[in-house]
């Protein structure tokens, strides 16, 4: 309980000082918000009049004490653009950004889990050595790079799957998916390069250990030894690696939701960098790195349920 207590406070602390940090480089960029929406013709008085309607008039204190005092009730002010609530687009947007995401984690962890355990099984046969060096072509792909190669086969040579749009899944539920395939195996392919080599060092790691040999003195065969004793000693730094690609496939979607054309997060933030929409950009920004901090926090967690050591101490 102590242990959990910690790091709910050192979630909380660090999202508070991220939304300080947040907030005051926002602050500080150059331009008006409200002279880039009424636009370079407009009188002083006319700027002053929007400055105030939007609030940047007040001291910077008290606009972050007002903006950080709604984020808990998904307030995050109006648009400086379309003077429309930002709240409900950065929910909407989330959804289909989650539903990438997730979807290209799943990929990865499918595609490295047995690769990996293959290429440390098999590290002096060729068929190991094989996918290390497939492993460490596709660690050199972008994602993106990715993506347009997927739609040059898959969409517009084949003709198999659509080459970008977004459906969501309660208008058109076969829509949907294949309209997902695409976008997430370019995400989750090129992360699955890189989890494929941890996974393979995990492995290797274990498969020199004392306990495994015991094993396999016993009776059981190598493989079986490694599944029930090894695997999950394995599986403890591989976690820290998946907290780490899940953020960086939250910042490859940004990239990934241009190419596929999918109004997710990504797209919003862009599109709100473009019309220097400022107050739309905090708020997308607070949202990934409070999705960033979660996902630190729920990989924190499941080091004490991957290793019994760890609950021990605590």
């Amino acid at each position: 309980m102590v242990s959990l207590a910690r790091r709910v406070a050192i979630f909380v602390v660090s999202l508070l000082v991220a939304s300080v940090v947040v907030f005051l480089f926002m602050a500080v960029l150059p331009g008006d918000p409200a002279r880039v929406a009424l636009g370079v013709s407009a009188t002083d008085d006319a700027v002053a009049s929007l400055r105030a309607e939007f609030g940047i008039d007040r001291p910077l204190p008290v606009q972050y004490l007002d903006w950080v005092g709604g984020l808990p009730t998904g307030d995050f002010g109006r648009s400086y653009v379309t003077h429309s609530d930002i709240g409900p687009q950065v929910l909407d947007r989330l959804l289909v950004t989650t539903w990438l995401v997730l979807t290209g984690m799943v990929v990865s962890i499918v595609v490295a889990v047995p690769l990996g355990v293959v290429a440390a099984v098999r590290h002096r046969r060729p068929s190991g050595t094989i996918i290390s060096g497939l492993s460490q072509v596709g660690v050199a792909v972008p994602s993106f790079l990715a993506g347009i190669l997927l739609v040059t086969v898959f969409a517009v040579r084949l003709g198999w799957l659509p080459s970008g749009g977004w459906t969501p899944p309660a208008q058109d539920p076969g829509a949907f998916v294949r309209g997902l395939i695409l976008p997430a195996l370019a995400l989750g392919l090129v992360q699955a390069a890189v989890l494929t080599r941890y996974v393979r060092s995990a492995v290797l790691d274990v498969l020199g250990e004392d306990y495994l040999r015991t094993a396999r003195s016993k009776g059981l065969t190598p493989g079986r030894a490694l599944v029930r004793h090894g695997l999950r000693n394995a599986a403890v730094p591989v976690v820290t690696v998946l907290g780490l690609q899940l953020a960086t496939l939250l910042i490859g979607a940004v990239v990934i939701e241009r190419v596929f054309v999918i109004p997710g997060l990504g797209s919003l933030l862009l599109d709100g960098v473009a019309n220097r929409d400022l107050l739309l950009v905090q708020g997308v920004v607070i949202v990934l790195v409070l999705a960033v901090l979660i996902v630190n926090f729920v990989v924190d967690i499941l080091y004490t349920v991957l290793d019994p050591r760890l609950r021990r101490s605590t």
